[in-house]
């Protein structure tokens, strides 16, 4: 669905990627890793979409939660795949991103090859004349260069392979267990099962991305009538290095949390996005990221279109200027 953007002024003359969580839209740097790692949240031998999850066994020990942790678990994990990889009904909706480097609003269109966005609102206000003038020259930029844009939204397909790898990992990773009292969130519409994870000890990573893993825990919220994960908080305990710090150092007492709902049926998007993290990239200065984004006016689109028609729609909408 829909992704944050971490990309310099020159990759958003091809596109606004990264803005969260779109299955292809992660892009390859550790933050982006880091913020699907509640995505990744879920294992127990998950496998490929479209497999029926694998049904709760009783639990004597609390009759008010049928099966185990990690039977909950299991189930979610397929569903979850299911969401990263799923191509069909494609959407449009809008984004607000705020964080200590800019304040925005965006219009998204979801296309076969990749999202589209068109910026609409800074600092909850319009946009400028001149404002919606250079915004205008950077979606056109895409249809003149349309193998940039491919390009680009090439490299970011790793960031479903990361998830994906996390994934396979969790079952060795984490220690899953029942939250005691249950706490529910607020307006849920049904039941929620709440699960605590924590690192497993005995974890040792494979790859480097999954060092990530070893310092992480925290919750999940699982929709107890469809199995889906409706919720996930998490933080790290303490700094992950990745291949020795060389590629991240990532500092104890981040936190990641997100949240997403169905819409149009069995469509389940992200909502909500939220991350405080302190990194250092490639040896290099440490930087941190306080990043909240939402998404909201989600919209059916009749057919799925190419990226190039996505961004004649953009450029076709009426837009309210200052």
């Amino acid at each position: 669905m829909w992704s944050f953007d971490l990309s310099g002024t020159s990759k958003r003359k091809v596109s606004e990627s990264r803005q969260l969580g779109h299955r292809r839209r992660a892009g390859n740097s550790v933050l982006a890793v880091v913020a699907l790692l509640c995505v990744a949240c879920f294992g127990l031998n998950a496998r490929a979409r479209g497999q029926v999850p694998p049904t709760p066994t009783a639990n004597h020990s609390n009759p008010l939660l049928p099966g185990t942790p990690q039977s909950w678990i299991a189930a979610a994990a397929q569903h979850q795949l299911a969401i990263l990889q799923d191509e069909s009904l494609p959407l449009r909706y809008r984004t607000h991103k705020a964080n200590q480097k800019e304040d925005v609003t965006r219009v998204v269109i979801e296309s076969r090859q990749g999202n589209v966005a068109r910026l609409v609102e800074r600092d909850g206000r319009p946009l400028t004349a001149a404002e919606d003038a250079a915004e205008r020259s950077r979606l056109n930029d895409i249809l003149h260069s349309p193998n940039d844009y491919l390009k680009h939204e090439k490299k970011n397909e790793a960031g479903l392979d990361y998830a994906v790898q996390l994934i396979k990992l969790m079952p060795r990773a984490m220690i899953y267990t029942y939250t005691p009292g249950q706490p529910q969130p607020e307006g849920a519409k049904s039941p929620q099962v709440v699960i605590d994870f924590r690192p497993n000890p005995a974890f040792k990573p494979p790859t480097m991305i999954s060092e990530v893993l070893t310092g992480l825990e925290g919750r999940l919220w699982i929709d107890a009538r469809t199995g889906r994960m409706t919720r996930a908080q998490a933080h790290l305990l303490n700094t992950v290095n990745v291949a020795w710090g060389v590629i991240a150092k990532i500092y104890s007492g981040g936190t990641v949390e997100l949240e997403q709902t169905r819409v149009d049926g069995n469509r389940w998007v992200y909502t909500h996005f939220e991350e405080n993290l302190t990194m250092r990239e490639m040896m290099v200065r440490s930087v941190t990221d306080n990043t909240k984004m939402t998404a909201w006016d989600f919209k059916p689109l009749p057919a799925p279109l190419s990226f190039q028609d996505a961004v004649r729609e953009l450029l076709a909408m009426p837009v309210k200027l200052q």
